[in-house]
């Protein structure tokens, strides 16, 4: 058996060695001819999965280490019998840190009031749903925006876009990257944002319309993005009129990582029957790695923003970005996993 693998997989290395022929390989650079013979794929964004990549090779199965699939083109695969797999929901609580420590940072930074604040979280799966229970256990009035969790539900607890538009103080952008939700983020979406509301993207750049987004941000009250169009080759313009700009590593947590190789390497294992491997989980190798369990409840607005800064101080992840974004996947492939906050 031969696997290929993104060499920037994490925890990965020597797992699979036992037991197959491991070709390891920068994401970017695995091609055809890397593929011809191999049996499985294990990969994360950067990996372009389609027709010019898998055409005449024997390749089984792909797992991304990734919750988003937008890099795999999922019909070529079903046409041809590829396995795919995704690590649903591993970054979650990632992400959900990343939104938090990002807007009270930047509430502080510019004086914004976030009493009284309605949150809206367009996008209400794995992610957003973490998100969800942080804003509401801040006790924020929530806004939940789903249309396909809402036609399988029901309309109880979802509302419009248009209206979280409208109502909403901050926005938070959390949904997959498909036909629907391309390029959703318009000049029509944010003309109905509330002028001086908060925006966040942390999904997948491609949401976004960076036209319409620099346009409208003499209206808005701060802007967070960690995930652009065209990575790595982003747009710097937006870069420097952003209040918070990070290389999407917004899911970056140690246990994001371990969660995401733990899943990719499972379903390798069950497909090829490696009994061994069918429950691995990435041992730690840093002291005191567990997620850390916060109560925010009673405490002040700069209360909060302290906690969250010491946690992940998200501004030192804007400033390295900003003085090298050219140096985009090197600052993804280096970075330095946190450790995860939650709330019950």
């Amino acid at each position: 058996m031969k696997i290929v693998a993104d060499s920037n997989v994490p925890f990965l290395e020597g797992v699979f060695e036992p037991y197959a022929e491991v070709v390891y390989i920068e994401g970017r650079a695995i091609n055809h001819d890397d593929v011809k013979d191999a049996d499985a794929l294990i990969i994360r964004t950067r990996t372009k999965c389609n027709a010019e990549l898998l055409d005449g090779t024997s390749v089984q199965m792909i797992a991304t280490a990734t919750i988003g699939m937008d890099h795999i083109d999922l019909e070529y695969c079903r046409e041809h019998g590829i396995e795919v797999h995704n690590a649903e929901g591993c970054n979650a609580g990632g992400v959900m840190q990343y939104v938090f420590s990002a807007l009270y940072g930047v509430a502080a930074r510019k004086g914004i009031k976030l009493d009284g604040a309605t949150f809206g979280i367009i996008g209400v799966g794995h992610v957003g749903s973490k998100v969800e229970a942080m804003a509401r256990h801040l006790g924020f009035d929530v806004l939940l925006c789903d249309p396909p969790r809402a036609a399988a539900e029901g309309e109880e607890g979802f509302c419009s876009l248009e209206y979280l538009l409208a109502n909403s103080h901050i926005v938070t952008l959390h949904v997959p990257l498909d036909d629907t939700t391309r390029g959703m983020a318009d000049e029509e979406f944010f003309m109905m944002m509330r002028p001086g509301a908060i925006f966040i993207n942390a999904s997948r750049g491609e949401v976004v319309d960076d036209d319409a987004l620099i346009n409208a941000i003499p209206k808005l009250g701060a802007v967070v993005i960690d995930t652009w169009n065209n990575e790595p080759d982003i747009n710097v313009d937006l870069v420097e009129v952003v209040d918070i700009a990070t290389p999407h590593i917004a899911g970056y947590s140690y246990q994001g990582k371990q969660n995401g190789t733990a899943s990719a390497v499972r379903t390798v294992a069950r497909h090829f029957g490696i009994r061994e491997l069918y429950d691995f989980y990435p041992e730690s190798d840093v002291p005191d790695h567990e997620p850390l369990l916060l109560d925010l409840k009673g405490k002040t607005h700069g209360e909060r923003a302290a906690v969250f800064q010491y946690n992940y101080p998200v501004f030192t992840d804007d400033f390295r970005f900003r003085m090298e974004p050219h140096k985009f996947e090197k600052l993804r492939s280096e970075y330095q996993y946190r450790r995860e906050i939650y709330v019950e």
